[in-house]
């Protein structure tokens, strides 16, 4: 993948964004989740063998900068459209995972004929007392794979890019950009993801496909179910063998629903 830095944003304050790009076919905008993109990310470079892919880097991940005047979710929102027109998109499919189905989910429902194809994976954004969503802030690195992975034996090494959590300098670089990625996904989803998502759902117009890894225990799969009942043209899929990084474990899967939502 190709990246570039864009300017976006009203001209007191502008944020440099960090976009990433390749492939050739129909347009994707996909849109990350608290832990931003991996290098050489795997799930775009599969999805770039069938989309033109532009995945945008939120303020706070790599070096895009520029997010102190992101306050809520109206911001975060306004800045993904902000990107979605410096990009020149047309009608994309608008991919989001977790944190990025949240904004993919406001930008479909506050600009309805804007967004016609969207597909949510194991999206953030509801709440439900009865089924409590893990507190991602609390957890140590070591944490993360058993809570974000279906196999953390297998996939483990996926989280950390290959590095190892017990080499101390490679844990303090880690910790650092943690903490900028962290304060960034915090506006949104500390201390609990509901901004008042559910209450817009019923404006998307898109053809939605919601996609759930069945062994997600960040956010419970029974979410599923929230989102495809408010959203009115709405499929939800749920993947075998999958945790909330389900892109990643079971990517061909995953692709395979995105080509549904253009029949």
């Amino acid at each position: 993948m190709d990246s570039r830095l864009i300017e976006v944003g009203h001209p007191e304050t502008r944020s440099s964004v960090r976009v990433y790009e390749g492939g050739d076919g129909p347009e994707l905008l996909f849109l990350h989740g608290a832990g931003g993109l991996f290098p050489d990310d795997p799930f775009l470079e599969s999805l770039a063998n069938h989309y033109r892919v532009y995945a945008p880097l939120l303020p706070g991940f790599e070096d895009s900068e520029g997010g102190d005047h992101l306050r809520g979710m109206l911001d975060f929102t306004l800045h993904a459209f902000d990107v979605f027109d410096a990009l020149s998109l047309h009608q994309p499919l608008v991919v989001g995972h977790s944190m990025g189905g949240m904004i993919a989910a406001e930008m479909a429902a506050i600009a309805p004929t804007e967004i016609q194809r969207l597909a949510l994976l194991a999206p953030a954004g509801l709440w439900k007392d009865e089924h409590p969503i893990e507190d991602l802030f609390s957890k140590l690195p070591f944490e993360l794979p058993a809570l974000l992975l279906h196999d953390p034996e297998t996939n483990g090494a996926l989280l950390s890019s290959g590095g190892n959590f017990n080499d101390p300098e490679f844990l303090s670089d880690f910790l650092v950009g943690n903490a900028r990625r962290l304060g960034t996904a915090g506006k949104l989803l500390f201390p609990v993801p509901d901004r008042g998502l559910r209450d817009r759902l019923y404006r998307i117009k898109a053809h939605t496909a919601v996609i759930w890894g069945r062994s997600d225990r960040l956010i419970p799969p029974v979410y599923g179910n929230d989102f495809v009942n408010e959203i009115p043209i709405a499929t939800l899929h749920s993947i075998e063998e999958a945790g909330h990084m389900l892109q990643y474990e079971q990517t061909e899967a995953v692709i395979k629903i995105l080509a549904t939502l253009h029949n």
